[in-house]
C-alpha cells in the first residue's frame, strides 16, 4: 500500500521540514520566479541605459506569466502557494517594473509629475490585482460575466503604458513635452486598470475546426512581425487594443440586456404557470 503524500512533516522547533515535492508542483512556481527575475532584470537594464533590452524583459515576464497558470492547470498542480506567488509576480512585473522603466526613460523629464504618474500606475496595478482575486472567488457572480475582465488586465496595462517608449524607438524625440504627454498617458492607463470597464477576456472563446489552421498561421505571422519589426508591431498592437476597449464595452452592454431580458422572461413564465395540484 502506497503511503499518502505528505510534503511537510514536523521537525521540532525548527518548523516543518520539506520532505519531498513532485516536480510537477515545482515547475509552475519556477516559471513564476523566472518571470520575477526577468522583470527585475528589466529595471537593472533601464538603470544602465539599455532601454530596448529592458522592454524586452518586460515582454518576457508577460509571456512567462501567461504560461505559468496554464501549465499549473494542465499538470493539475494548482495550489494556494502558487496563486500567491503569481499575484506577487504580477505586482512586480506589471506594476513596479514598467513604471520604473518608463520613469527612467521618459517620465523623469516631467519632474515630480512624472514620479506621481509612475506611483499611480504601480498602485493601480496592485488594486486591480486585488480586485481580480476577490471577483475570482465570487461564486454569486453570473457565469457569463466571467468572460469579461473588470478593468484593463495588468499584463495588457504594462504593455500599453510603455507605448511612448515604442514611439521613441521609432524616432520620436523624448523631449519634455513628450514627457508630459507620457505622464498623462500613464495616468490614463492607471485609471483604466481600476475602472469598471468590461474587457472581453477570450477565456471561453472556441475556434471552429475549419478555422484552426488560418488562426495558427496568423499567430505565427504576428510572432514573426514581432521579431522582425518589434516596435512597429507593438505600437500597432497598442493602438488596436485601445480601439478594442469601447467595442468590448458595447458588446458587454448588449449581452447584459439579453441576459436581463431572459431572466425577466423566465421569472414571468414562472409567475404565470399555475401550480399543478393532483385531483382527489
Amino acid at each position: 500500500m502506497v503511503a499518502p503524500f505528505k510534503p511537510f512533516e514536523p521537525h521540532g522547533r525548527g518548523g516543518p521540514r520539506i520532505r519531498e515535492i513532485p516536480l510537477r508542483l515545482v515547475l509552475p512556481n519556477l516559471i513564476t520566479v523566472l518571470a520575477i527575475c526577468a522583470g527585475l532584470s528589466g529595471i537593472r537594464l533601464a538603470f544602465e541605459g539599455r532601454f530596448e533590452p529592458a522592454v524586452v524583459m518586460v515582454l518576457v515576464a508577460a509571456f512567462l506569466d501567461g504560461i505559468d497558470g496554464r501549465l499549473a492547470r494542465m499538470l493539475k498542480a494548482t495550489s494556494k502557494f502558487g496563486a500567491q506567488m503569481d499575484s506577487l509576480a504580477d505586482i512586480v512585473n506589471f506594476g513596479v517594473v514598467p513604471a520604473l522603466v518608463l520613469y527612467a526613460f521618459l517620465l523623469d523629464r516631467a519632474g515630480s509629475l512624472g514620479w506621481i504618474a509612475a506611483l499611480l500606475f504601480s498602485i493601480a496595478c496592485g488594486l486591480r490585482l486585488a480586485r481580480f482575486n476577490v471577483l475570482d472567488d465570487d461564486l454569486e457572480r453570473p457565469a457569463w460575466q466571467a468572460e469579461y475582465f473588470v478593468g484593463v488586465p495588468a499584463p495588457a496595462g504594462a504593455v500599453v503604458v510603455l507605448a511612448p517608449m515604442y514611439l521613441a524607438f521609432l524616432g520620436l524625440e523624448p523631449t519634455r513635452t513628450v514627457a508630459y504627454a507620457g505622464t498623462a498617458f500613464a495616468i490614463l492607463v492607471a485609471f483604466l486598470l481600476v475602472s469598471r470597464l468590461p474587457v472581453y477576456s477570450g477565456k471561453k472563446l472556441r475556434i471552429r475546426r475549419e478555422y484552426l489552421l488560418p488562426v495558427m498561421l496568423a499567430a505565427v505571422f504576428y510572432v514573426l512581425l514581432l521579431t522582425v519589426y518589434p516596435w512597429q508591431t507593438l505600437t500597432a498592437s497598442v493602438a488596436g487594443y485601445l480601439l478594442f476597449l469601447p467595442l468590448s464595452a458595447s458588446a458587454y452592454a448588449r449581452r447584459a440586456k439579453i441576459e436581463a431580458a431572459a431572466e425577466a422572461a423566465a421569472a414571468e413564465t414562472t409567475t404565470e404557470t399555475p401550480d399543478a395540484t393532483p385531483e382527489a
